[in-house]
Parts: C-alpha cells; structure tokens; sequence
C-alpha cells in the first residue's frame, strides 16, 4: 500500500485560493443538494483537550476523507500549536488510505474560500473596504479569499495581540495587489466605513455593534464554532439576510446563530444551485456564518491530490 503524504507547503503549491473557491463551491453545492455523506462531527474528550472527527463523501466528484483536529489548551507551553489537524484521503471504491495531509494549512486555504464564495455571491460587485478581526491563519486566509473577487483598496485589521496585528499589516503589505493597511483606533469607525466585515476569531462576546454597519455590508463570521463562542451581535443579525454553511450545523455548534436566535434563509449551497437567490439589492446586508464542513475539506483534499500527483508533490511511502 503506497500513501501520498504531503506537507504544508505541498498543499500551498497544489491549490491556489482562486481554484479553492471553485471546489468550495462545488462541495457546498453538492452538500445543499442532499449529494453529500456528512455526519455532525464527533468529539473525543480527553483530560488535556479534545479530539475531532469529520469524516464525508461527496457522491458526485466522488471525494472520500476524514479529518482529525485536535484542540488542546495547555500545548503553548509546550511549544506546540494549540489547535493540529491531518487529513486522510481515501479511495472510494477500495476504502484503502492513498494520501495523508497536513490539515491545518487545508484548513486555512478551503475556510479562506469558502469566505472568498461567500463574497463573491453576497457582497457588492464595488466592495473596496474590509474590516478584519483577528490576525491569525484564519484571518489571513479570509482576506485572501475576498481580494480574490473583489478589488479590495483598504483593510482594517483588528486583534487584541498588537505584536500580531503589525505583524499581518506588514505581510499584507508584501502581497500582489496589496491594499493599505490601517490598524483603527475606533472599531466604530472603522465598521462604518467598511464594505466587508471579516470575523475570525475565538471571542465568546460580539466583536462590534451591528448597528454601526452601512446599508450593503456584508459580513462573514467563521471563528464561533461552539454554542458559547460569538462574534457576531444580535443587531447584525437582526439586520441581515443570514447565510449559513450548514442549518444542522450552525443551529447545534454555532453561538452566533443559537445565542442571536437567528433566522437562517438559505445554505450557501443553495444559492450555488440557484434555489434562492445571491444578493438581493446594493443595500442589503448579508451575513455568512460557517462552522467548517467535512465536505469542504473532502473537496479541496482531493483536489491538492490530484496537482499533487500532477506536479510530484510530496513524499510516497510505502506501508507494506
């Protein structure tokens, strides 16, 4: 048996945002549509932490993969991230492993895109201003995804660790296209002033005041993904047209949705399908919330998988 292993800086080089968001589109397409295998992840307790276990199959691109993440608080002061994750593809008529990956970069690249999608079917086609919380890969990975469909001029970026929030400014900086970068004194003003919100942190209390955004703001939350986590207030809910990834999901794990009482209109997947439709009118306000689907990362595995293969990425190491 020969396994395909494949490092973080293979799957950057096998998959690209702009291609990440075509997948993404077609694993949330392929979800909304009843054409997807996709238990409620499981979570394994232990007295350090817990483990994580998102399994899917796509039936269309026939995309078969389970994810393990593993979230455990005290790992900083052991050096070790507090947050790991690997994938495992599998062969869809044999069940046999044919490649293993480093998830926390999947994770950031097809959460990224699924922001991107979200943006380009929810936020204005002349959005130029973003408002971004959150430093961090996510973060990151959710301003790549909206500068690759929307002409982005100027980013706010948010963060409680100053140290962080310059850090990200300065590598921002150095990408093609880069917007300038502005670290606000006043969230307030800055929400005002935006076009796009970026949420992606671990808050448990709302990050702004939702009614400071402007009529036409589109606001993307990807950082809650427990019923005490919220980053994302009653006013902004109250206010938008609310998107989600998942209703199973974001009405068990999300608290932005639980705590606000939310009143979910669509799945992003169905407005890829076309059962309701994209943005509405220039002064709508849009509001995307994901917990993150196995779906997703079964799309973009097999995806790396196949440039993988393509550009001999990695590393093939035979197990018998």
């Amino acid at each position: 048996m020969k396994i395909r292993i494949l490092s973080a800086t293979d799957i950057k080089a096998a998959l690209p945002m702009e291609e990440a968001i075509q997948i993404m589109a077609s694993a949330f397409g392929q979800f909304s549509a009843g054409k997807a295998v996709v238990p409620l992840r499981s979570r394994l307790h232990t007295e350090k932490g817990v483990t994580l276990l998102m399994p899917a199959y796509l039936q269309e691109t026939r995309n078969l993969a389970v994810k393990i993440v593993s979230i455990y608080g005290e790992n900083p002061a052991l050096n070790l991230p507090t947050v790991t994750a690997v994938v495992t593809v599998l062969d869809p008529d044999t069940g046999m492993p044919i490649a293993f990956m480093d998830g926390d970069s999947l994770t950031a690249i097809r959460t990224g895109a699924a922001g991107g999608l979200a943006a380009d079917l929810l936020s204005r086609q002349d959005a130029r201003r973003v408002t971004l919380f959150g430093a961090g890969v996510q973060g990151r990975s959710q301003l790549r995804g909206v500068m690759a469909v929307r002409s982005i001029e100027e980013v706010f970026v948010v963060d409680h660790a100053e140290q962080k929030t310059e850090e990200l400014a300065d590598e921002i900086r150095t990408w093609p296209h880069a917007p300038a970068v502005h670290m606000p004194s006043s969230i307030r003003e800055a929400i005002q002033k935006s076009d796009i919100v970026l949420a992606a942190t671990t808050s448990t209390t709302p990050l702004f005041d939702g009614n400071d955004l402007k009529p036409g703001t589109h606001v993307t939350g990807v950082g809650a993904f427990t019923p005490e986590m919220q980053e994302i207030d009653e006013n902004t809910v109250r206010r938008a047209r609310v998107i989600v990834d998942s209703r199973e999901a974001c009405q068990a794990e999300a608290g932005d949705i639980i705590k606000t009482n939310a009143s979910i209109e669509a799945e992003l997947g169905e407005i890829v399908n076309g059962e309701h439709p994209d943005r509405k009118s220039r002064e709508e306000i849009t509001f995307f919330k994901s917990v993150g689907l196995a779906a997703q990362d079964a799309a973009a595995a097999a995806a790396v998988l196949v440039r993988a293969e393509k550009k001999e990425l990695g590393t093939i190491v035979e197990m018998d």
